[in-house]
């Protein structure tokens, strides 16, 4: 099977695929060359290129860019030495780099949202529009930043509420989704919303103006990376169901942060 082939398969079990407009392109490399193995990742960062290529991987589907933005542009990084480097590291082991992102969040119910849920413990509502909402035993915001930052293994999170808020009905929304989505699911019922990632004008200003009016609510931010991997950990065993003859292996992306 070829690489190409490969990611034919995958297409093929997704509702509507291939889309005429999408992120979910070829990046770099020979898509014609025979699969060997294939790396699931959330970001195909240098440390996976390399481990990619100690295991005999030839294939990476990661869930975020290649190239620091969105749509995977590379005019303006052309004369850039760092991206000139990771070019060459991926024309070196001979990858291929396909992108997971639109296709993965088309298909219901969103594995980000279930893997992030299952990881955490918990329980989806069950109707497809309320994917996003679970109910779980009161506890406080303050307990609850913390049952969650044990539970994903992260060594900060960040929150804005009273830590004595008693919590009931409780958001997931992984990723960056537009703050109307986060602020929305709040006005929807939600006491606390989980975000992977926000803008500091938006969503955590509307909390903090919430709890000042006498509407309390709570959010806790666990950082892109950390909401979505679970996810794509989940979609490591789908892909391999679709490709049982090949070998495949799912790599955590590293926290860069240092904190201070």
């Amino acid at each position: 099977m070829t690489i190409h082939q490969a990611i034919d398969t995958i297409l093929a079990d997704i509702p509507g695929a291939p889309f005429a407009e999408t992120v979910d392109t070829f990046k770099v490399g020979d898509t014609s060359r025979e699969l060997s193995g294939i790396i699931v990742c959330f970001l195909a960062t240098a440390r996976v290129i390399e481990h990619a290529a100690k295991i005999g991987a030839n294939l990476i589907i990661t869930h975020e860019p290649l190239f620091y933005n969105h749509l995977d542009e590379t005019d303006w990084l052309e004369n850039d030495a760092v991206f000139r480097s990771k070019q060459a590291l991926l024309a070196k082991h001979q990858l291929v780099v396909w992108r997971f992102h639109d296709y993965l969040h088309s298909i219901p119910p969103d594995s980000t949202v279930v893997g992030l849920m299952n990881e955490l413990g918990w329980q989806p509502d069950t109707s497809a529009d309320k994917l996003a909402f679970t109910n779980i035993p009161p506890t406080s915001l303050g307990e609850l930043a913390k049952m969650v930052q044990a539970r994903l293994g992260l060594r900060t999170i960040r929150l804005v509420g009273s830590l004595n808020l008693s919590c009931r009905r409780v958001a997931v929304l992984p990723g960056f989704p537009p703050a109307r989505w986060q602020i929305g699911a709040l006005n929807a019922g939600a006491d606390v919303l989980i975000a992977g990632e926000i803008h500091e004008w938006e969503t955590s200003e509307y909390v903090r103006d919430a709890n000042a009016l006498g509407h309390h609510k709570g959010v806790i931010v666990i950082g892109h990376a950390a909401s979505e991997e679970p996810g794509m950990r989940m979609m490591t065993k789908w892909i391999a169901e679709k490709l049982p003859d090949v070998p495949i292996q799912f790599v955590p992306t590293i926290n860069p942060f240092h904190y201070l």
